[in-house]
């Protein structure tokens, strides 16, 4: 059988050292040897060995479940074998995490991460009662973290003399060390007078970056996570 279907660019190679890597643009591949952990209902194929165990909560013999605006659950991926995640067909980046770096990232990109990174669910200071991921994962430690985003994702520095603001339905992640407060950028009496649908942003202030997709959270989407 001959077909464009089977060139290297698609096929699936067998995995060589331990870990995450990218399949492709829309999917992460993880050769698993020991434990990993994923987001619930992200694996699209597996070969081996694998246990996939849904917890709700600790790390250890349970599993902590990452409570964020959208109320992201986790499972535990155990054994040794092959597994790949996808979700929707979103763009799919890796982040390497080094010793004393920290990630603030909306719990909708998450993907998948190593068991060596440590994760903490924060509320975003200064975000108030408004929507749109107030309640983000911190992310510590040592290792790989899978990430996805619908759209290629903008990177925007953030520096002492020139903050960013950003829509908080688009935001993706940013520096943890980042200071975070709300911004109004519309007058009230435009507001009374309808708006421009621009009302609040949320403000980042330091040395950093933000990472934000190319679309807002659609209203079907924001209603179903």
């Amino acid at each position: 059988m001959k077909s464009d279907l089977f060139s290297s660019e698609h096929m699936a190679e067998q995995a060589t050292v331990p870990g995450m890597t990218l399949q492709n643009a829309k999917s992460i591949k993880y050769a698993v040897n020991g434990e990993m952990h994923a987001r619930q209902g992200s694996m699209v194929a597996f070969r081996g060995n694998l246990q996939f165990e849904h917890k709700s909560q600790g790390i250890g013999g349970l599993l902590k479940r990452a409570v964020t605006g959208e109320g992201l659950p986790l499972m535990a991926v155990r054994g040794q074998g092959e597994a790949w995640f996808a979700h929707e067909a979103a763009n799919c980046f890796i982040v390497e995490m080094e010793q004393g770096d920290a990630l603030t990232i909306n719990g909708r990109n998450v993907l998948c991460f190593d068991a060596s990174l440590s994760y903490e669910i924060k509320t975003v200071k200064g975000a108030g009662m408004t929507g749109g991921g107030l309640f983000n994962s911190v992310f510590t430690g040592y290792g790989k973290l899978g990430l996805m985003c619908d759209g290629y994702p903008i990177v925007i520095p953030v520096t002492p003399q020139q903050p960013v603001f950003v829509d908080t339905d688009a935001v993706v992640g940013w520096s943890a060390q980042l200071n975070t407060s709300l911004h109004r950028s519309q007058s009230v009496g435009s507001m009374i007078r309808g708006g421009s649908g621009e009302a609040v942003q949320l403000r980042l202030d330091g040395q950093g970056f933000v990472i934000v997709r190319p679309s807002e959270l659609k209203p079907e989407k924001a209603s179903s996570h």
